[in-house]
């Protein structure tokens, strides 16, 4: 991929590395934040949580999710295809710049960068339950790798375009689906990539908004 890094992003976790509930996690890292971040807009009126938040080489923060209805759970006969949830994930859109101590270039964030991420969100809750934890790990290893791999082709014929209201603004989005979910990805008027992942709430009637204040959501 030319315009971005794995650098910094932080792959699906293993189960029992796994902390629930997200809405436990602090705020703190979301408000150090210099760019604004982005939710389902108001005609989502259901729970909403925040999950993490991922910096680059510098320490700077550099892109987080919020999730939205169902917390996600580790996946088993009982909770398959009865959650509905959908998580959106901001990258800020930053260009290639020099590492603090000078001695490298830290790669610039693009709309695959929110593809990737939004990817790889969806493998931590979709992995086939019935895999044992070996397989379970060449699986995610297997699937982050595809993840990589389809988020450098957005022009590919596994992506199609949907056009979502972003802030009221029609926006184009890259939108693929799978058997685990469906993922997107596009940019946004306010200088941001957004990513997105769900299941079981249909993609087609969203909108994304930025959100006027994270510290609610502490």
């Amino acid at each position: 991929m030319e315009t971005t890094s794995r650098v910094g992003a932080q792959a699906p976790a293993a189960e029992g590395e796994r902390q629930f509930p997200f809405a436990r996690r602090t705020v703190d890292g979301y408000l150090r934040a210099s760019f604004p971040w982005y939710g389902l807009d108001e005609a989502f009126t259901g729970p909403r949580w925040l999950m993490q938040v991922g910096t680059s080489a510098d320490g700077a923060v550099e892109h987080g999710s919020i999730g939205h209805g169902d917390e996600p759970s580790v996946p088993n006969e009982a909770t398959e295809d009865k959650e509905r949830f959908a998580v959106v994930v901001t990258v800020a859109a930053n260009p290639v710049r020099r590492s603090p101590d000078g001695t490298g270039l830290l790669e610039a964030t693009s709309v695959a960068s929110a593809a990737w991420l939004a990817g790889v969100g969806l493998l931590a809750f979709t992995w086939p339950r019935q895999l044992d934890h070996s397989l379970r790990d060449d699986w995610l290893d297997q699937q982050t790798e595809t993840a990589w791999v389809l988020a450098d082709d957005l022009a590919g014929p596994d992506w199609s375009t949907l056009s979502l209201p972003v802030d009221g603004v029609p926006t184009p989005f890259h939108y693929r689906e799978s058997e685990f979910g469906w993922v997107l990805a596009g940019s946004t008027q306010a200088g941001v990539h957004v990513g997105a992942y769900g299941r079981g709430m249909s993609a087609y009637g969203l909108g994304f908004a930025a959100i006027k204040d994270i510290a609610a959501y502490a």
